[in-house]
């Protein structure tokens, strides 16, 4: 199809009159909208680098070696209770063996994921830097507190660069979960008490989307039992594993890896935008690793080289001291931890009947009586 175009002097008033109405709009603004753009270019980057400037290290956490109780046992009476599960997602409930590591006790800080951006001279978020400077200009945001606002619009890939460039990594699923319950399986960090302003942040709404977050040092006083903050709401947390549906079912006792491909990352926690159920220490969320989000961030983990008991014979420490035999969990027979094949039975035979029927919190305490063989007759 053939264009025909306006005679020439048409185009040049056209032209003349779009200019003229450019510029009679321009004047109209007000000097601060028109100075804006310039001012975020010159004046941001000296915040961020006041902000990331503040850096300061989380504390770490020793995580003890031990079983603990991952996941939700199926609840169906009651559809809308805090106890049920989110979804089938968490079922079945296992119990998992973690050998010890170290977590970071706070969410990884503003200030460390820029100071780590600018350290390996990456471009900081677009969504971030507007985000900074809003609550800069609009709210009066002193840099100090921004700095210890939770890292936020972070990919799942930076997360691990940024862990691994410290010799970590990202904790697994099963890692983040026994951080967040202790062995017992608590149904929030803090017990089974329902959230509340003091214990979370959560359920908060703006309409600018801008995160009410608190500082990453803060929330004392709803800490998991292992000591973490913030494991529950703040900002949800990306964590090693890929999402599998149903890898709950299929997963090994002992230091789960997670799947070994999916559409999308772990993601736990919940987060400032959160309802009560998602701050839930079994529910579980993803997202795609390339996905930024102002409700998502991330702490570290360490693995601190031990190993499970079946590979070492190690037992906790809490009773390392004081046991130098056991009960074979089968046949109640006394056998000794060193030198045994086949811990803690007694023999291959009773391996073969239970294999995973031990534990250390199971030595010396009595269990069901389990038939024996039957003895020969004896001769009239």
């Amino acid at each position: 199809m053939n264009l025909v175009l306006p005679p020439e002097p048409l185009r040049e008033t056209a032209g003349r009159w779009l200019a003229s109405l450019l510029l009679a709009t321009a004047a109209l603004l007000p000097a601060p909208i028109l100075a804006a753009g310039l001012e975020m270019k010159t004046e941001l980057p000296q915040h961020l680098d006041a902000i990331a400037a503040a850096a300061q290290p989380s504390p770490t956490v020793i995580i003890p070696a031990g079983w603990f109780l991952m996941g939700t046992n199926r609840k169906d009476d009651d559809p809308y209770g805090l106890e049920t599960q989110f979804d089938d997602t968490e079922l079945p409930q296992r119990r998992i063996w973690l050998d010890a590591y170290a977590m970071d006790r706070d969410e990884v800080s503003l200030a460390e994921y820029l100071a780590d951006l600018q350290s390996r001279r990456r471009p900081i978020p677009e969504e971030l830097q507007r985000l900074i400077w809003h609550v800069i200009t609009v709210h009066a945001m002193p840099d100090d507190v921004l700095a210890r606002w939770p890292a936020m619009y972070v990919t799942w890939t930076e997360a691990d660069q940024f862990c691994r460039q410290r010799g970590k990594r990202l904790p697994t699923e099963a890692e983040w979960e026994k951080a967040a319950r202790g062995s017992e399986g608590n149904l929030f960090p803090w017990g089974s008490k329902a959230p509340e302003p003091g214990l979370a942040v959560f359920g908060q709404y703006h309409v600018h989307e801008i995160p009410l977050v608190a500082a990453v040092d803060s929330g004392e006083d709803g800490q998991s039992p292992y000591g973490l903050r913030h494991m529950a709401g703040n900002v949800a947390e990306w964590v090693q594993d890929w999402f599998g549906f149903d890898y709950y079912a299929i997963m090994p006792e002992r230091n789960p890896p997670g799947p070994s491909a999916s559409r999308y990352k772990s993601v736990r926690g919940g987060s400032w935008k959160s309802k009560p159920h998602m701050l839930r220490t079994a529910t579980r969320g993803g997202a795609p690793p390339d996905h930024r989000s102002a409700t998502i961030g991330f702490r570290c983990a360490k693995p601190l080289g031990s190993r499970s008991p079946t590979a070492s014979g190690e037992i906790p420490s809490r009773r390392r001291s004081i046991i130098s035999c056991m009960i074979c969990p089968i046949c109640r027979k006394t056998t000794s931890w060193e030198g045994n094949p086949w811990r803690p039975f007694c023999s291959e035979r009773c391996q073969l009947i239970d294999l995973g029927a031990w534990a250390a919190e199971r030595y010396r305490v009595p269990g069901p009586e389990v038939p024996t063989e039957p003895s020969e007759p004896e001769s009239e």
